[in-house]
């Protein structure tokens, strides 16, 4: 994970080095972790590649295969290890991770508790925040859950910033040892207002904390227990992720119209304004400019036409870049209520 420790300053030149951990980039929807070891191969759909062609490589390079395909290899860090980890239970994602991280204020020298490791993907982005002098303290009731965290860990170089442990946090609570010596807290838990009580003896004065809920009856329940144990300034929020796809796209300007139909098809396209949005098959397009939208139809025919035609002789037709919403957006993954503790 390249953490960061005393006196040392991240480079973008850093090599992959044998045992280095890398992520093989094939596109934005397939990556992979693979640890580096001196006469290995890594296998995929674009061909066989070598270990030892990437030992020496700087992190970001794009290495080529055996049948020529080729892939990036980039440094791990939290947002591409939430992407490429093993589940073993519903994670968070990058949409609620930076949420949360902004509001429990986690910075260097942080001491942070977390109750439910599951697959550790907010862990990893915990500690990361919290390095390289402070610590994250995990909890998980599951043994083997906890041993596969663990592990992880070690994987990713960020087993000296994370202490995992096996204990039930609904029915113990924290450990003593931790009694107003946290900086922030968090929970992922079935039944979080049962913690609440404990939540309060560890953290410091004006200190935050973060439930995860996916039902707002959970939600309501854990408000409930927070108003009434030493806690103020309650807020729930949702958090929903919209993508845009952004590409360049050619819009003909030279559209080789046969001279019978030159003067009418011109005096259409001499109204248009300079390159905007316009009319496409996607149906999702906003019109930025006040125009009718059968001329608009009209005017995108002709010039779809024109660029076919432009096409086939060969010209270079001009590019601009657009940008248009994913047809599918990302929905409801749970909620997020923060307190702080009061003084």
């Amino acid at each position: 994970m390249l953490p960061l420790h005393d006196g040392e300053v991240r480079r973008g030149d850093r090599l992959i080095q044998d045992g280095d951990l890398v992520i093989v980039y094939e596109s934005y929807k397939q990556m992979k972790a693979v640890t580096v070891t001196k006469n290995g191969e890594f296998q995929n759909r674009y061909g066989l590649f070598m270990h030892n062609d990437w030992i020496g490589k700087p992190f970001g390079c794009k290495v080529t295969g055996k049948k020529g395909g080729f892939v990036h290899l980039l440094a791990p860090s939290p947002q591409l290890w939430t992407l490429v980890l093993t589940h073993r239970t519903q994670i968070l994602y990058i949409m609620d991770i930076s949420f949360v991280l902004a509001y429990l204020e986690v910075r260097p020298g942080c001491v942070v508790i977390e109750s439910g490791t599951g697959s550790g993907s907010l862990t990893t982005a915990l500690a990361r925040a919290a390095a390289p002098t402070g610590h994250v303290y995990t909890f998980d009731f599951h043994e083997q859950r906890a041993e596969a965290a663990r592990k992880d860990f070690e994987r990713t170089g960020l087993s000296s910033f994370v202490t995992v442990s096996v204990r039930d946090i609904q029915g113990e609570g924290f450990p003593e040892e931790f009694a107003s010596e946290v900086d922030a807290v968090f929970l992922d838990l079935p039944q979080p207002w049962l913690a609440i009580p404990s939540v309060a003896k560890s953290l410091k004065a004006d200190s935050p904390v973060c439930s995860f809920s996916p039902c707002m009856e959970q939600v309501q329940r854990t408000c409930e227990a927070l108003t009434t144990t030493q806690f103020r300034d309650l807020r729930t929020f949702e958090v929903l992720l919209r993508s845009y796809e952004v590409h360049e796209e050619c819009f003909g300007t030279d559209l080789g119209l046969d001279s019978s139909n030159n003067e009418s098809e011109s005096a259409i396209l001499s109204e248009s304004s300079p390159p905007h949005k316009r009319l496409c098959s996607g149906n999702a397009e906003v019109i930025d400019s006040g125009e009718d939208r059968s001329q608009l139809s009209a005017k995108d025919n002709l010039i779809a036409k024109g660029s076919k035609k432009s096409r086939r002789r060969g010209e270079q037709l001009p590019g601009y870049v657009v940008a248009r919403p994913e047809a599918e957006a990302k929905g409801h993954t749970g909620y997020l209520t923060f307190a702080r503790r009061a003084v």
